[in-house]
C-alpha cells in the first residue's frame, strides 16, 4: 500500500463579500465555519472587513478563542472596518495585490463564501497559483 501523505493545515483563509445577502442559509453556513475553525484549533486569516459573512465567521473564530489576522488594503479599511480597535491581529497593506501576496504567505489553505467581485478575483488567482503549483 502506498504512503499517504496529507498535509496539516494550520492557518486558513475565509474570502467572503461584505454584505449578509439575502439568503439565511448563508448566515448560518459562516457562523457554522467560524465554528469548526475554531474547534479544529486552526487560525483564521481573512479579508480584514468587519462586515457580512466575513463578521460572522470572525466573530465565530474570535469568540472561541483561535487566533485572527485580518489582513487589509489601506484604501479601504474605511469601508469595511468598524470604528474601535481590530478583533485579533490586523495587518494593513497597501493594495489589492499585496494583500493577495499577504494571504499566500499566511495561509496553508483557502475557503471561499459567497462574495463580490473582489472575492471572485482572488478565487481566479489563488486557483491559477495552485495549478501553476505556486501555493
Amino acid at each position: 500500500m502506498a504512503a499517504s501523505s496529507t498535509k496539516q493545515f494550520k492557518n486558513i483563509c475565509v474570502l467572503s463579500g461584505f454584505h449578509y445577502g439575502k439568503y439565511k442559509e448563508f448566515v448560518q453556513a459562516a457562523v457554522d465555519l467560524g465554528r469548526v475553525i475554531a474547534e479544529r484549533k486552526l487560525h483564521l486569516v481573512y479579508g480584514g472587513g468587519e462586515r457580512g459573512l466575513s463578521r460572522l465567521v470572525l466573530e465565530a473564530v474570535f469568540t472561541r478563542g483561535s487566533q485572527v489576522l485580518g489582513i487589509i488594503p489601506k484604501p479601504m479599511k474605511p469601508l469595511v472596518c468598524m470604528s474601535g480597535p481590530p478583533i485579533g491581529e490586523e495587518l494593513v497593506v497597501s493594495s489589492m495585490q499585496e494583500i493577495i501576496s499577504e494571504m499566500m504567505n499566511h495561509a496553508d489553505a483557502f475557503i471561499f463564501l459567497p462574495g463580490d467581485l473582489v472575492t471572485f478575483e482572488a478565487l481566479i488567482t489563488f486557483a491559477s497559483w495552485a495549478h501553476l503549483s505556486i501555493h
